[in-house]
């Protein structure tokens, strides 16, 4: 068996999750500071909220793409 390439994919594996968790954990902390009636400027933060999320699910469906052969045909 080759151990480096298992390295390499948990390797990957953990830093993708990571990136995933992470930015829907941004994403959620933008939502609840936006809905905080005291803030300056709530809108941009929901924008950057919108944008985690929408990397999330960017990240998500890539992770889909590799996964599935009929897509990669």
């Amino acid at each position: 068996m080759k151990w480096l390439e298992l390295l390499t994919v948990a390797g990957a594996t953990l830093v993708a999750a990571a990136t995933v968790v992470t930015l829907y954990a941004l994403g959620v902390r933008f939502t609840a500071i936006a809905a905080d009636a005291e803030q300056t400027s709530p809108g941009l933060k929901r924008s950057f909220a919108y944008i985690c999320f929408c990397l999330c699910g960017i990240a998500v469906l890539i992770g889909l793409y590799l996964i599935i052969p009929y897509f990669s045909k």
